[in-house]
């Protein structure tokens, strides 16, 4: 169902300065974080959790994927989700886990990259984002 919601994304410098502080987190601890850049120019990025997450340690958790505005449906982003799939199944997950945001353009991407709701809610996602859809896909 479509329906408005009081998400806005307008970052600021604290909001950026939080994500750069996540990204090396998430390096520092075996995930990955992979970058694509155009003239030298960071136009999207994937990062995906090192640590098993789930009942079964069946997932690692996609955290974030991001494509610039004016490289969008050129097949950044399908490349990056390629990327996450891979760096999950050489850690043998099963699954990505991915708390998505509900924006309709969003999910589609997750949709057409063959995301389906997540059997299994990772609490922590739900509290901190409650108006994200909470996803999943077979690696």
């Amino acid at each position: 169902m479509i329906q408005e919601h009081p998400f806005v994304d307008d970052w600021g410098s604290e909001e950026y300065k939080e994500l750069v502080r996540c990204l090396r987190n998430t390096v520092s601890t075996g995930g990955l974080v992979y970058g694509a850049f155009i003239h030298n120019q960071l136009k999207g990025f994937v990062s995906v959790e090192g640590s098993p997450i789930g009942s079964s340690s069946q997932y690692l958790d996609l955290t974030s994927i991001h494509v610039s505005q004016d490289m969008r449906r050129q097949g950044i982003g399908k490349e990056l989700f390629s990327i996450a799939k891979r760096f999950a199944r050489e850690r043998k997950a099963k699954k990505l886990y991915i708390s998505a945001h509900s924006a309709v353009e969003s999910q589609a991407f997750y949709r057409a990259m063959g995301c389906t709701e997540a059997k299994e809610y990772q609490r922590e996602h739900v509290e901190k984002e409650p108006y994200d859809c909470q996803l999943e896909c077979e690696v």
